[in-house]
């Protein structure tokens, strides 16, 4: 009878590892709630803050230079406009997504968190929205193999969204920075630096 008894909370102890694994398993997957939120304009909360003002100048003087790397091939862009394009997106909303790609590859290995941005960018908040989908890598290797891997990384995301979500490529500015922007300065080598970071521009195309 005790071992009977022993028996069974041992299959039922089993049983809960291999859902707990399950679950953990998928959970650095961001679900698309979880980035919609996060991507939403700082403009829909401006009237919580009088001193929150929107500049016209600045805001289209961005507009015009999102204009000029619309349509961009990722490569094509310089140095000044990769620092271009980092110095607008400080002050947006953003999210840094864990995207898995094959070894030393630009192809996707696990489609989920793709799936899960083009869920969110799909929604009808963010029509018409521009979206920096910017490749970052660690430190490992060399810059020019980093900054090239990053570019080509991005370019399969925003492929990824234009042909499975049906979202317009001139929303999508792609920018690779290889291992020049780490999120975690200390620590460059750390798997962490490895990500995708998403930027609501908060600049709607010109056709819109």
């Amino acid at each position: 009878m005790t071992r009977s008894l022993s028996l069974s909370l041992l299959t039922i102890g089993a049983a809960l590892s291999m859902t707990a694994g399950v679950a953990l398993a998928g959970s650095d997957t961001v679900p698309a709630a979880q980035i919609l939120n996060a991507l939403k304009p700082k403009s829909a909360t401006r009237g919580l803050s009088a001193d929150t003002q929107v500049d016209p100048a600045a805001s289209a003087k961005e507009a015009s230079f999102l204009n000029t790397v619309r349509n961009r091939q990722t490569r094509s862009l310089s140095l000044g406009e990769r620092q271009e394009i980092a110095d607008i997106a400080a002050t947006k909303p953003k999210i840094d997504l864990e995207i898995h790609f094959d070894y030393n590859s630009a192809e996707i290995a696990k489609t989920q968190a793709v799936q899960e941005l083009g869920k969110a960018l799909s929604d009808a908040s963010m029509k018409g929205s521009t979206f920096v989908v910017a490749g970052h890598t660690d430190a490992i290797g060399g810059e020019a193999y980093n900054q090239d891997l990053s570019e080509r990384r991005a370019d399969t995301i925003k492929k990824y969204l234009v042909s499975r979500y049906g979202l317009n490529g001139s929303d999508l500015v792609t920018v690779g920075y290889g291992k020049t922007r780490p999120k975690d300065p200390n620590a460059p080598m750390d798997p962490t630096n490895r990500r995708v970071q998403v930027v609501n521009m908060d600049t709607k195309t010109a056709s819109k």
